[in-house]
C-alpha cells in the first residue's frame, strides 16, 4: 500500500486504456503507469481522483495528498472540540483555502486539536473578529511557507529520469518522515517572535487607564525595492524572475539586525521598521551596497519617520505611504530620507540635499536628503 487510506469501494477492474489513461506513453514509461494506477488503485483511489490527477498533470502526488489529507469532517469535530462547524468552516476559507461543506472529510486529527485550541481562545475572551484577523494572517504566512517548502522538497528529491512510481512511493516516504518534523520548528519560530513582540511592547498607564493598546506608534518605515524589475519580467525566462525575487529576499533577511526588523519582503521591494533612525539608514545602505555586489537591478530605498498603525501584523498610515513614495523618487543605488530622519542622525553618515519632490498625497514638495557612509577622514 502507498498509503493507510480507507478502502471507498474502489471498482478494481477499471480497465486503463479504456480510460484513456496511458494515451501518449510507449514502453517502460507506459508500463511504469500502468503499474501505479494499480497500485492507487488497490489503496483505494477512486477513478474520479485519478482521471482529475492525469489531468493535472499530478498522479505522483496522490500519495502525498492521501497522507496530507483528511477523515473527519466538520460536523464530527464540532462534536469532539466544541467548536461550531460553521466556525471551522469559516476558518478554512480565511486560512486561504477551498471551503468544504459541513459533511465533507477534509480534517484530519491535527484539526481536532486546532478546533479545541480555538475553542479556548474564544472562551478566554477573545472575540471571533480577533480570530478571524489573526487566522487571516496565519493563512497568508502558511500559503507562502508551504509553496517555499514544497518547492524546497522537489529541488531536493526529484532525480533525474524519474518515473512516476518512483515519485510516487519516494515522496510518499519521505513526506510521512519530515512532515512530524516541521512542528517544532514552526514553535521554535513563533514563539521567538512572540517573545521579541512583548519586549517591543508599549504598556504604560495611558494604556491601563484606557484598557487599549496604544493606537499609533512612532516608527522609521524603509521600503527598498529593484529599479527595472518590471521591465526585467519582459526580458528573462520565469524562472530567473524568482530567482531575482529570492536573492533579494535573502539579501534582506541576512541584513537585518535589531532594532531594525523586516516586515515583508514582495518581489522586487522589502519594508523595514525601527524604532531608531540611524540602524534603519545603516542598513538600507548596507543593503544598496549588498545588492550592487551582486549580478541583480540595482536597488534604491526611501526612508520616512513618524506616526503608524499596527494592523495584522502589517503597518500603515501616512509614514508608511510617504517612506513609499520618498522610494520612487530615489534613484538606483541610492537612500533617501525626509529631514526628520537626516535630523535625528546629523553626523552618522554623509548627507547631501536631493531637492525638493513633489510627492503624490503629500502636501507641497518635500525636501529629501540623500544618505552615503561616512567618508575615513570623518569618521
Amino acid at each position: 500500500m502507498l498509503a493507510n487510506g480507507p478502502d471507498i469501494g474502489q471498482d478494481e477492474t477499471v480497465d486503463f486504456d479504456d480510460e484513456h489513461w496511458l494515451d501518449g506513453l510507449d514502453g517502460s514509461e507506459r508500463e511504469q503507469r500502468r503499474k501505479l494506477l494499480q497500485l492507487l488503485t488497490d489503496d483505494g483511489f477512486s477513478e474520479q481522483e485519478l482521471r482529475v490527477a492525469i489531468a493535472e498533470n499530478r498522479l505522483a502526488l496522490l500519495p502525498v495528498d492521501r497522507m496530507l489529507g483528511g477523515t473527519h469532517t466538520a460536523r464530527e469535530i464540532e462534536e469532539r472540540s466544541g467548536l461550531p462547524a460553521d466556525v471551522l468552516v469559516r476558518m478554512r476559507r480565511l486560512v486561504g483555502l477551498a471551503e468544504p461543506g459541513v459533511d465533507e472529510r477534509v480534517f484530519s486529527e491535527v484539526d481536532i486539536e486546532a478546533a479545541r485550541s480555538t475553542k479556548l481562545f474564544l472562551d478566554a475572551g477573545f472575540s471571533e473578529d480577533a480570530i478571524i484577523e489573526i487566522t487571516a494572517v496565519l493563512g497568508e504566512g502558511m500559503a507562502r511557507l508551504a509553496s517555499t517548502i514544497t518547492a524546497a522538497f522537489l529541488q531536493t528529491f526529484l532525480r533525474k529520469g524519474d518515473s512516476e512510481d518512483d515519485v510516487a512511493l519516494r515522496f510518499a516516504q519521505l513526506a510521512e518522515q519530515l512532515t512530524p518534523a516541521t512542528e517544532p520548528i514552526l514553535v521554535s519560530g513563533f514563539n521567538a517572535h512572540l517573545r521579541d513582540a512583548v519586549r517591543r511592547g508599549m504598556l504604560g498607564r495611558r494604556e491601563l487607564a484606557s484598557g487599549e493598546p496604544p493606537a499609533e506608534q512612532q516608527l522609521c518605515i524603509c521600503f527598498a525595492d529593484l529599479v527595472g524589475f518590471t521591465r526585467l519580467g519582459s526580458e528573462v525566462a520565469v524562472g530567473e524572475i524568482g530567482s531575482v525575487a529570492g536573492r533579494l529576499a535573502r539579501l534582506a533577511a541576512d541584513t537585518v539586525r535589531p532594532p531594525v526588523r523586516l516586515i515583508k519582503t514582495i518581489g522586487d521591494a522589502a519594508m523595514f521598521v525601527s524604532s531608531e533612525q540611524a540602524p534603519i539608514v545603516a542598513l538600507a545602505i548596507e543593503l544598496v551596497d549588498a545588492v550592487a555586489a551582486e549580478d541583480l537591478p540595482s536597488l534604491r530605498a526611501g526612508i520616512a519617520f513618524g506616526a503608524v498603525t499596527l494592523r495584522a501584523g502589517d503597518f500603515f498610515g501616512n509614514t508608511v505611504n510617504l517612506a513609499s513614495r520618498v522610494t520612487g523618487a530615489a534613484r538606483p543605488g541610492s537612500v533617501l530620507c525626509t529631514a526628520e530622519v537626516r535630523d535625528a542622525c546629523p553626523d552618522q553618515f554623509d548627507w547631501s540635499f536631493a531637492g525638493r519632490h513633489r510627492l503624490k498625497g503629500v502636501s507641497g514638495p518635500t525636501p529629501l536628503y540623500r544618505a552615503r557612509r561616512l567618508s575615513a577622514g570623518r569618521r
